[in-house]
């Protein structure tokens, strides 16, 4: 019997973590790989699809020894050495593509991903104008952060170089109108926007199995925030129209997420994000009957103190939310013009 959508759990198959260095089958031609993260979020996972004789890595981990490691053991011991076919990038964030270059190297395989999100890592890796620790702390004191808070946040958040070492100099183009051909199956690229520009999941009808990247975590909600590039942005509005791609699956859908546990209740999961962010929504408009800035409202959406890498990622997500209810015409967006331009929101 099929449950109402509503009461429909998520479930679990598979409960075992693999061991670093050791992957573990999830579906046929699907092995899943974990690697520790020296953060907060402590893993991701990353998963290899065999290729007839080949196979294809998609995500590769932080460039660090203990990852690299793991990489040469599933490398010469797991896959005896096989020719790696191709590297699937989901997106630019060090997690995902860390380790690309290295793996390119080390395989002489290409690195597949979508343009906007390579020209993106080049543009965080080389601190262009727009990626910058400048223009990211003049971004967060515009919204409210304590001008003597602003360099030690903005400095947490600039840690890509460190976790990379080098990114691929070129790559090969992904878009949503491709099928890429894998073993015989074929996976479908869906794009996601709103946590990164231009996301890659990739789902395979065959064996009703997806590749959610960070577009889709069992556990908490992936981050929505935004960035100096674009402050007026929506980025939230793109999240929740993203993940709406992602109703038209099976119920029955195996997802592979980069963070948290393999899991099935795809529909289910989709619907708790989209709750989880109007009730963020609904909390913002309660406290902005008189103008609010986006540190004034932090402890409205996190409840819990705040360190500064921590305070790096919400003032990003806190804007987000801010400019979604402006973009709707519930919040009227105000400009200080005495002193320090700050920009706040008074409900309409």
């Amino acid at each position: 019997m099929t449950l109402p959508l509503s009461s429909s759990p998520l479930t679990f198959p598979f409960t075992e973590l693999p061991m670093t260095g050791v992957p573990s089958t999830v579906a046929q031609g699907v092995l899943w790989c974990r690697h520790a993260l020296p953060f907060a979020l402590d893993h991701i996972n990353t998963w290899l699809l065999e290729d007839e004789d080949e196979w294809v890595i998609v995500d590769t981990g932080v460039a660090d020894p203990v990852s690299q490691k793991g990489w040469e053991n599933i490398l010469k011991n797991e896959l005896n050495n096989s020719k790696v076919s191709k590297i699937v990038i989901t997106h630019y964030h060090p997690d995902h593509i860390g380790n690309a270059h290295w793996l390119q190297r080390r395989t002489g395989s290409s690195v597949w991903m979508t343009p906007s999100e390579f020209l993106t890592a080049h543009a965080v890796f080389d601190r262009s104008a727009t990626h910058s620790t400048q223009s990211v702390g003049s971004l967060f004191q515009l919204h409210g952060l304590p001008e003597s808070d602003v360099d030690r946040v903005a400095e947490k958040g600039d840690h890509y170089k460190e976790l990379i070492g080098t990114l691929p100099v070129s790559f090969n183009r992904i878009t949503s109108d491709d099928r890429l051909s894998i073993g015989g199956s074929s996976w479908r690229p869906i794009p996601g926007s709103g946590h990164s520009p231009d996301h890659l999941s990739l789902f395979c009808e065959e064996k009703k199995v997806l590749i959610s990247g960070d577009m889709l975590l069992p556990k908490i909600s992936t981050n929505v925030a935004v960035w100096p590039h674009s402050p007026e942005g929506n980025p939230l509005k793109e999240f929740l129209t993203s993940i709406t791609l992602f109703e038209g699956l099976p119920r029955d859908t195996l997802v592979l997420p980069s963070h948290g546990l393999p899991f099935i209740g795809i529909h289910k999961r989709v619907q708790e994000l989209k709750a989880h962010h109007e009730e963020r929504l609904d909390k913002i408009l309660s406290v902005c009957e008189q103008p609010k800035n986006a540190f004034q409202i932090l402890p409205t959406l996190f409840d819990r103190t705040l360190d500064a890498y921590q305070t790096f990622f919400a003032m990003g997500e806190a804007v987000a939310h801010l400019n979604f209810l402006w973009w709707e015409g519930k919040l009227e967006r105000l400009v200080s013009t005495k002193g320090k331009q700050i920009v706040s929101f008074v409900k309409k």
